[in-house]
């Protein structure tokens, strides 16, 4: 079965607003993994308008699953990361301004800097995970640079679902099964849901984790965190 790591990245924001605990962005990583998540997923920016950088730290003893931290490769990102040695890092090509992710790494353009990163995550045991589109060239420069998985970028798959399922499907089939020939390991993520996630499943190899904040927590406000990952499990059985 695919793997469910849960961003709780929104948990946070809304924990800010009231600059309080409320609610507790720890206890929300203990409950989602008491209620099946196989992962926890954060994505700390510099400017902290979500997960602050003191968070990672608290919930690096209490997460029990898989831990992944995704970020920009910054100096300051990279200290937070090699000190707090989650399992995952996944690197993201995103702006210190950025609004969400909306692109994968250009890496063949960047293998250099992206090398040296994943050398160094590698010397620390954590496993890299670099954030790409479904150009081929690009996921087998990640092979290159000695990643050990890719995150696909599945925004454009959710944009066009509703309207074309087979042809929304199809580059991320292809980039699978590429990064799969390559020696890659397959995870996905941004935009994923109830209404969409069971298809991509169902027609795309390898997939070893999706990674599934903003969608879930929305719909956790109607259906429960319990309920809520139970559905997406269900969709990744």
């Amino acid at each position: 079965m695919t793997n469910l790591s849960v961003n709780i990245n929104k948990v946070a924001t809304l924990r800010n607003a009231r600059g309080e605990n409320r609610p507790d962005v720890e206890q929300f990583a203990i409950d989602c993994e008491r209620f099946g998540a196989n992962g926890i997923t954060i994505h700390p920016r510099p400017d902290e308008r979500h997960i602050k950088h003191k968070d990672v730290f608290l919930l690096r003893p209490i997460v029990k699953t898989e831990f992944n931290i995704e970020g920009y490769p910054s100096p300051e990102f990279m200290d937070i990361v090699l000190k707090v040695k989650p399992e995952q890092v996944t690197l993201v090509p995103d702006a210190p301004d950025a609004l969400t992710s909306s692109a994968g790494w250009d890496v063949v353009a960047n293998a250099d800097m992206l090398t040296e990163i994943v050398e160094r995550l590698r010397e620390a045991g954590i496993r890299s995970s670099i954030f790409v589109d479904t150009d081929i060239n690009n996921i087998r420069a990640a092979a290159t640079v000695g990643a050990d998985r890719v995150e696909l970028y599945t925004k454009p798959y959710a944009d066009n679902y509703a309207s074309d399922p087979e042809g929304a499907v199809a580059p991320f089939v292809e980039a699978s099964k590429a990064a799969h020939n390559a020696g890659l390991g397959v995870n996905a993520g941004h935009d994923l849901g109830l209404d969409n996630l069971k298809f991509f499943h169902e027609r795309v190899p390898y997939l070893d984790e999706v990674s599934i904040g903003h969608s879930l927590i929305s719909d956790a406000l109607y259906l429960g965190l319990q309920e809520t990952i139970r559905r997406y499990k269900e969709c990744l059985q």
